[in-house]
């Protein structure tokens, strides 16, 4: 049961850890969206294209507020909802099972 128990635990932090490095580039993105950026520089690109198809469907829903786009808001929201209550709740099952509670 260990190795299940371990498993969860690296599952949880490795999903911790993709959602911290999305926050940060979400958070560029965002920054880079202030100023007028080079669309042909290679981080600006990167950042496109890695948060667009999640910005996309939140904007479509959200309307324009008056020149700022608050969809950057909404996804850093959703992340840390993630990080907050999926990656505890991995852990939490985890230590269920280490300590003989499973399901």
């Amino acid at each position: 049961m260990f190795a299940i128990t371990n498993l969860i635990v690296t599952f949880a932090r490795l999903l911790d850890l993709v959602l911290d490095i999305y926050f940060f580039i979400i958070i560029g993105r965002a920054i880079i969206s202030w100023v007028n950026p080079d669309p042909y520089n290679p981080i600006v690109r990167f950042l496109y294209q890695a948060t667009e198809p999640v910005l996309r469907p939140i904007r479509r829903v959200i309307p324009y507020m008056g020149g700022m786009d608050i969809s950057p808001i909404i996804v850093i929201l959703i992340l840390k909802f993630g990080q907050w209550f999926v990656v505890k709740t991995l852990m939490d099952l985890a230590y269920s099972f280490r300590t003989g509670g499973g399901m």
